[in-house]
Formats: structure tokens, sequence, C-alpha cells
């Protein structure tokens, strides 16, 4: 019988890893952030990495407010299309480093268009950035022998539940143009022109833009507001993901599967939580939350779950044992590990694996995981392409676990497993 794999910090790296929610603007280096601030004149409230971790960038925040409040940072000095391409190609470089082998950067287009820069600018800069560092990392000679597989990348869309006036050039000029209409009106509007601009610039250009999604505030801004964007690109077979069950409860989520067609679900956390449920019509709540969840556990509706973001940004749960992960595994729900901002949440890939073997303890269940992070990806490409690609990836994963399962024999001494060390302030 084929002696278990300890799960140590330096197995975890070196696994070839997913991160399917991840996003561009939240996961820059500290370092460029304030250089990009000085080339750019943007007031930082320090310009110090350290002073930003003090007062910005933090382990822990108060609430979802002080969380998202280093974006504004973030946003203004991403306003031009260098800076874009450097920030994709740095974020790209940094997930390599740490064994990650497939991303999809996500970002929302509209809040970096101006008058100088339109959408297809955008993405192209984007693209260029990831482009160049898939073509630097797949030159090793590593990967061109065979013996590991290539970095690939593909980028997701995001539209916005709602915005103001000051998130953007483009968010001010069409709230302005559309001042008389409801709101809601010009927040669906500005998701329809993204969906047709990202399916026209992915055909036109042949940019792998693999996905769309919604973000932001979800109480208050239901996801039906986007059904036409969503119909758009599910007509035209652009995948699709939906930020839902973060600050609101099943219903958020029942209606991204139902009227915007969710291939995946972005955080999830509050899936299960009947006290979550807002609808007085729905009387028995335990039965409604077992019906979705068996609904999306059958049609593989993979959750990007994302520990550290949750924690920071929902501060009552208290304990990262309370977190939603383990009933989602005990009733056999895709999911998949993912960062959410590696900046904002001061956290990599590596780190949040650490975290989910208090959930995953286990070589076996662990690799299901992470694989599901390869097979539920919006891969650009041909499906068979997918295939061959997820097939290299898993004989890799088992050279590397093999590896490290022969090293921790030869060693004598039994590894510490990661799930023994500390959790960095996440737990109590």
């Amino acid at each position: 019988m084929t002696e278990p794999v300890v799960l140590t910090r330096e197995l975890l790296r070196e696994l070839p890893k997913t991160d399917l929610h991840l996003h561009l603007d939240g996961s820059m280096r500290l370092a460029t952030l304030i250089d990009l601030a000085r080339a750019y004149r943007v007031p930082l409230p320090s310009e110090t990495e350290q002073g930003l971790k003090e007062c910005v960038f933090k382990d822990s925040y108060a609430d979802l407010g002080e969380y998202l409040a280093g974006f504004r940072y973030t946003a203004a000095v991403l306003q031009s299309e260098s800076a874009l391409e450097r920030v994709a190609y740095e974020l790209a470089e940094d997930n390599q480093a740490e064994g990650v082998r497939y991303i999809e950067v996500r970002f929302a287009p509209q809040l970096h268009i101006h008058t100088h820069m339109d959408a297809t600018a955008v993405l192209r800069a984007v693209n260029r950035g990831l482009h160049r560092a898939r073509d630097d990392f797949n030159r090793r000679p590593e990967v061109l022998s065979g013996v590991e597989p290539p970095f690939e990348y593909g980028i997701i869309v995001c539209a916005l539940r709602m915005f103001e006036s000051h998130y953007s050039e483009y968010y001010g000029d069409l709230l302005r143009v559309h001042r008389y209409a409801q709101p809601r009106r010009a927040f669906a509007l500005a998701s329809l022109e993204l969906a047709e601009a990202a399916v026209r610039i992915r055909d036109e250009l042949g940019i792998p833009i693999v996905g769309f999604d919604l973000a932001g505030e979800e109480l208050g801004y239901p996801a039906e507001d986007h059904q036409e964007a969503y119909h758009w690109v599910h007509k035209n077979f652009l995948k699709k993901t939906v930020h839902a069950g973060e600050a609101y409860g099943p219903e958020s989520i029942f209606q991204a599967i139902t009227d915007l067609h969710a291939d995946r679900i972005g955080h999830g956390f509050y899936l299960m939580d009947a006290s979550m449920i807002r609808d007085p019509a729905i009387k028995d709540r335990q039965r409604y939350i077992d019906a979705l969840v068996q609904y999306i556990a059958d049609r593989r509706i993979t959750v990007e779950v994302c520990l550290t973001s949750n924690m920071q940004t929902n501060p009552a749960i208290g304990n990262l044992s309370n977190h939603a992960l383990r009933n989602m595994r005990d009733v056999g729900l895709s999911v998949t590990i993912c960062t959410d901002n590696r900046l904002v949440s001061n956290t990599t890939v590596t780190r949040e694996l650490e975290l989910a073997t208090q959930f995953i303890d286990d070589g076996y269940h662990l690799k299901q995981v992470i694989i599901y992070g390869f097979k539920r990806s919006f891969f650009p490409g041909s499906y068979l392409r997918k295939r061959k690609y997820v097939r290299r990836i898993i004989d890799y994963y088992e050279q590397v676990e093999e590896k490290h399962r022969r090293l921790q024999g030869e060693a004598g001494a039994t590894p510490v497993p990661v799930s023994s060390k500390s959790s960095r302030g996440l737990e109590g």
C-alpha cells in the first residue's frame, strides 16, 4: 500500500495549482502600487510598504467597507495601458513563482475606460502582460522538454451590480446621460454594453476572454437586473460566474444559477445559512436550501472559495473552523480554493491551501479539490486541448507528490503538516 504523503507547506507550494477567482486590481505588488502612484501623482496614505500594510492593506479588517478601501488607490493607478500591462505581467509572475499553472484574471474594464482608453485598449493591455508572462515561462527548458506543464491563463470581465459616478469616467458619463432614469437601468445597460464588447473583442481580436462576472454589492442590487447581459453572453458561448452568497443569502445564489445561468459561484459563503433567507414566501427554509444545494452539486456548479477574504469581510464568522467549506465538502459540492485579492487579503494560493487543510487533511481529497480547479476552469481552446492539458497537470501532480513522499520517507522524522501550524490570526 502506498504511504500517504504529509501535506507540508513545501509540498503545497510545488504542486501545480489554479486560481480561478483572482482580481487584477486587488492583487498588485505593493512596490508597484507605490511606484505607479508616484509616476501618476496619485496620493497614498503612506509611501512605504510597511506604512500601507499598517493603514490600508491589513491582515484583518473591521468590515467590508474597510476591506474595499484599498481599491480606490489600486484603481487610480491603473489608468494607462502601460500600468495595466505591467500589473498583469507581475501578477502572472507571482503566481508562477508558487507553482500556479493556470489563472483566470478578472477585472472591471469599465473602471479603466476614459477619454484616452476604450475597452479594447484596456483588454489588449492586460492581455499583453499576461501573454508575455506566459511566453516567458513556457520558454523555460523544463517546460519545452515536457518535464513540467506550461502556464496558461484566461481573462474574466466583471460587470458591477451598482456603481457611482466617481468610480470612473465611463460610469460618470453613463449616469449623466441617463440621469432621469432609475439607476438600476443604468447598471443593467453598463452590463449589457460590457457583455457585447467582451464577445466582440474575443471574436475579432482573439483575446482569451473566457468568462463574464457580476461583482459588487449584493443586498439591494439583485442579479436579475443583469439578465439581458448574461443572456447575451450565454447565447455567445461565453462562460459565466457570479459573485453571490458573499454578503447575502441563498436567494442570491438561486438568482445567479437560474436568471444568469451561472457555471460557477464566487464565494457562496452563505449558501447553507437558513437565517440569511429574506423572502417571506419561503416557508420551509431548510427544504429550500437542501433543494438548492442538491441542484448545485448535481450539476457540478463549482464554488470559488476564498477563505481569507471571507474571514476579513465577515468578521462575525469569528473562527476559521466556522467557515462553510466544511459543509460544502460534506454535501459533495465541487469547490476550488482561490485568493480573491492577493494584495488586499495579503495571501497566496499556497497560503489559502494551507488554511484549507483544516477541512481537507489528506492527500486524496486535496488532489481532488486542486484538480477541480483545472477541470472546472473556463480554459481557452477546445475541449480536447483542455483534457490533454489537465492530463498533463495530473501526471505532474503525481510526480511532485511522489517526490515529496520519497523525501519524507528518507528524512526519518515525521514532517509537520500545515494544518497543525498557525493560521495567522484567522482562528479566534
